[in-house]
């Protein structure tokens, strides 16, 4: 059976819950990658309030939608981030708080662990996000940083992120941390650093985004064969790169949409990611869990782009071939 095809509601922020859920259902979602933002999931009502996630179950169950996974990248980022205003605007203002960097990063963590407790409240089996990282200034800057820079910055991520995992275990989570420029991992070998600094902890794994490594030129099956054990949820996501000899794969401080940048997000199946054998590559590694769209495309109307991403990835979308077949056609 082919995989559920979800939609991650963090591009619908700003969209009411109820009205987004409707709205996926209409356009052939099975689910929501619900992001804890936005009214879609808030935390701390889920663990104060006794009757928060059964109104919210109520509503999936009445639209049959599923969700699986429970995304918090924005509250996650703040975790191993260098603190400064950019932050204020990411997080809720009790996490915020006086913005004094250390106190932040506190109650970064404890929102953390309070997500973990919300997710389980859904029946969630994935939480998803981000790690945050002290020495993202450093990848391409000067001077470059010193092997015992890099290696500090990989113990405090495990001291800061192994109580969370902790509770994500105690609540029969996993953490599927997306691989992504201004974190700690953002290819594939930094992935692998973050995993030894972790000891190979079962709990953590990965969000699978094509796009974060496409433009970086990793390439996409190369990752999931790599961590084919740690591929924990996928996000579907399209880019087109357009090098002109002025543009930058770096985006020349310019924002989604602007024809100057090097590389576009777009709609599913209108960019240059080759779907076919990343579909191939997850059924080789025996990845079954959802494909969540997360819809961005400045050129495109998005409730237009949503549902044809929608029908895009079911289309795309099939089963690996039973065990015998290769027999079967000798």
């Amino acid at each position: 059976m082919a995989r559920p095809v979800i939609l991650f509601s963090g591009s619908w922020a700003d969209t009411p819950l109820e009205e987004l859920a409707t709205q996926a259902a209409e356009w052939g979602y099975q689910g929501l990658d619900l992001c804890c933002w936005g009214d879609h999931l808030e935390v701390q009502r889920a663990l104060s309030e006794d009757d928060y996630a059964p109104q919210k179950l109520a509503l999936f169950n009445r639209l049959e939608l599923n969700v699986p996974v429970v995304s918090a990248h924005r509250v996650s980022t703040a975790v191993c981030d260098v603190i400064d205003n950019r932050h204020r605007q990411l997080l809720p203002d009790y996490v915020w708080g006086d913005g004094v960097p250390e106190g932040v990063r506190e109650r970064a963590v404890q929102e953390m662990l309070d997500t973990a407790r919300a997710a389980q409240k859904l029946g969630v089996s994935v939480l998803s996000g981000f790690t945050g990282s002290p020495i993202w200034s450093y990848v391409l800057g000067y001077p470059a940083p010193s092997a015992e820079v890099v290696e500090e910055a990989l113990r405090d991520f495990a001291h800061q992120w192994n109580p969370i995992l902790d509770v994500c275990q105690e609540c029969g989570l996993k953490y599927a941390f997306e691989v992504h420029p201004g974190q700690l991992a953002f290819d594939l070998y930094s992935a692998e650093r973050v995993l030894d600094a972790l000891h190979g902890r079962e709990e953590f794994g990965f969000t699978f985004d094509p796009s974060h490594l496409h433009w970086q030129g990793v390439d996409p099956v190369e990752f999931l064969r790599h961590f084919r054990e740690r591929i924990f949820h996928v996000h579907i996501k399209d880019l087109a790169i357009t090098l002109n000899g002025r543009t930058s794969l770096l985006g020349s401080y310019l924002p989604y949409g602007d024809p100057r940048r090097g590389w576009q997000p777009r709609s599913p199946g209108r960019g240059g990611i080759d779907w076919e054998s990343i579909i191939r590559a997850l059924n080789e590694i025996g990845y079954d869990g959802p494909l969540a769209i997360e819809w961005k495309d400045p050129g495109m109307d998005p409730a237009f782009g949503a549902e044809e991403a929608c029908k895009f990835v079911k289309r795309l979308d099939f089963d690996a071939a039973p065990p015998s077949s290769e027999q079967a056609f000798r």
